[in-house]
């Protein structure tokens, strides 16, 4: 269960960290939005909408959502009521707490854990300079502060880390909510090894295939298409349909997709438009790690011990001929 979102413009939560026996005032904001199409239910052939109402099941009749309780599942057919009152009643410090129970080494949490990115802002102007002090001293340690908080009749595990400036909470899974894929996936994966020359081409690809990570250079295409489809549609249009998924690579055809695929993606990146600096080839926009794939792919002698300056100049001086040639 993912905290909901209020309010863009306001925080969905506020309270204090606590660790010792210092207490943070913090507000907490959604850090993701979702951008899919919104839509609403009809019945097929009609333009009349679906609508859900709370019934009581006996007399038929809508419940106004303040006059709806909780009702705990004991068994035989019985049901204990629980008011929300005595829910926040029991929820330690009263849902306002978001107690630190300990600090672990950020690299140590698998991200299996990880649900939902939140950010954690100062609760006041007069606290920024505490909230300051634990966003420093965790950044300094490489630390995440393990921590529960009550939202909402739930308890939710966090790990609240430092992203750039600020203070980030991670919402978290607990251990018994993480599934042992063993009772989940009926064919696991036997311990069969790939042949040498398989893993060598395998790992080409991946070479070939390894750049920086942009998240701004991915986009939901997904959602773009469904936009087009609505607008297909309104228009009278013809509506595309997307290709079908590749089908499975026969083993026996293995070495040779890897072999294709290697070659693909270096043509890909060779065809990589590369910006001009005063007529010479501009590598400043690469990443270092595309700058090692690419002395890589040219065979430049001593590339791994190279700063990234030494790369440039390597790659350049190796891609001169290349270019006259052309």
């Amino acid at each position: 269960m993912a905290l909901e979102v209020i309010d863009v413009a306001r925080a969905i939560w506020t309270g204090v960290i606590s660790f010792g026996l210092v207490s943070v005032p913090v507000e907490l904001f959604s850090a993701t939005r979702e951008h899919e199409v919104s839509f609403h239910q009809f019945e097929r052939g009609t333009t009349d909408r679906i609508r859900y109402l709370r019934v009581n099941e006996r007399t038929g009749k809508e419940v106004d959502y303040g006059d709806i309780v909780k009702g705990a599942d004991v068994g035989e057919g019985e049901y204990v009521l629980v008011d929300r009152k005595e829910l926040d009643e029991i929820a330690p410090g009263r849902s306002k707490s978001l107690d630190i129970h300990q600090f672990v080494d950020l690299d140590d949490i698998d991200p299996i854990y990880y649900q939902k990115t939140y950010y954690l802002g100062p609760g006041s102007d007069e606290t920024v300079k505490t909230y300051a002090l634990l966003r420093d001293a965790l950044a300094e340690a490489n630390r995440a502060a393990i921590a529960t908080l009550v939202m909402r009749s739930k308890e939710y595990l966090a790990a609240i880390r430092v992203e750039k400036n600020l203070l980030v909470l991670e919402t978290m899974y607990f251990a018994d909510e993480v599934r042992d894929p063993r009772e989940v996936i009926e064919r696991m994966p036997a311990r069969t090894r790939a042949s040498s020359q398989e893993l060598r081409m395998a790992g080409q690809l991946i070479d070939s295939m390894t750049g920086e990570w942009r998240p701004a250079d991915y986009r939901d295409t997904y959602t773009d298409r469904v936009k087009e489809l609505v607008d297909a549609k309104r228009a009278g249009s013809e509506v595309v349909t997307a290709a079908k998924a590749p089908e499975a690579t026969n083993v026996i055809d293995l070495m040779d997709a890897l072999r294709r695929s290697v070659e693909k993606a270096r043509k890909d990146r060779a065809e990589k438009p590369v910006g001009k600096k005063d007529g010479k080839a501009d590598l400043s926009g690469l990443s270092k790690t595309d700058l090692a794939a690419l002395a890589r792919e040219l065979d430049i002698a001593g590339r791994s011990s190279m700063s990234r300056k030494e790369l440039e100049k390597a790659i350049a001086s190796a891609q001169r001929p290349q270019r006259k040639a052309a």
